[in-house]
């Protein structure tokens, strides 16, 4: 009985050990994903003045790496294509309207990753966004405009710099992100950087799969 006991708490130790072995190492090892998603988004005037928008969906696909510095810590930079946009509605000329403007963009955010606990990472940093096409569908009572305008990469005045943060839940291989984030600065076509008057706000939720 007692050899059999002695063998019995082997194993559980052994079990035990190699558990906490493979829950330290997900942490602590280079993964690579992919996910997609939506996006909610809005517009804001950065001068505080009545500017009423409503938010709209948009898709959100892209790749992730989670890179480690260390069990509690690291890196994940990111690559998305993401929709942004708003709605609006008023009157013009005495004609009531409404616009849904649709921006497709590049998203590159480089993001540091707390991870305090195996299941959560905790991620904030900055995020580089290449505005790729923009429509604007406007209706005026039963009459519709749509325009589309896609721009060329060396368009440098569609480069955006923003910051983002959030959360990933990590559920085995799956992976649920939660995101926010916002426009800081626009860079005009000379070079030089200014203060977007409208600037892009969005949330983000997708579901991602490591390997």
């Amino acid at each position: 009985m007692k050899t059999t006991n002695i063998i019995l708490l082997c194993l559980a130790l052994s079990t035990t050990s190699l558990a906490q072995e493979k829950t330290s190492s997900s942490r602590t090892k280079l993964q690579i994903g992919i996910k997609g998603g939506v996006n909610y988004s809005n517009v804001y005037d950065a001068k505080d003045e009545t500017f009423k928008t409503d938010p709209k969906f948009g898709l959100a696909l892209g790749v992730f790496a989670a890179i480690p510095i260390g069990k509690y810590i690291g890196v994940q930079p990111e690559v998305m294509f993401a929709q942004r946009g708003f709605k609006a509605t008023g009157v013009l000329l005495g004609s009531s309207y409404a616009l849904t403007r649709t921006s497709s963009y590049i998203d590159v955010p480089l993001l540091l990753a707390i991870k305090p606990i195996d299941n959560l990472t905790l991620l904030i940093g900055p995020q580089y966004s290449f505005l790729l096409k923009q429509k604007d569908e406007l209706a005026f009572s039963e009459t519709s405009v749509e325009q589309e305008e896609t721009f060329a990469n060396d368009n440098i005045r569609k480069n955006t710099l923003c910051v983002t943060g959030g959360l990933d839940l990590n559920l085995s291989r799956f992976v649920i992100s939660a995101r926010a984030g916002w426009d800081v600065q626009n860079n005009n076509g000379d070079g030089t950087s200014t203060t977007p008057r409208y600037k892009n706000s969005w949330y983000q939720l997708t579901l991602g799969i490591r390997f």
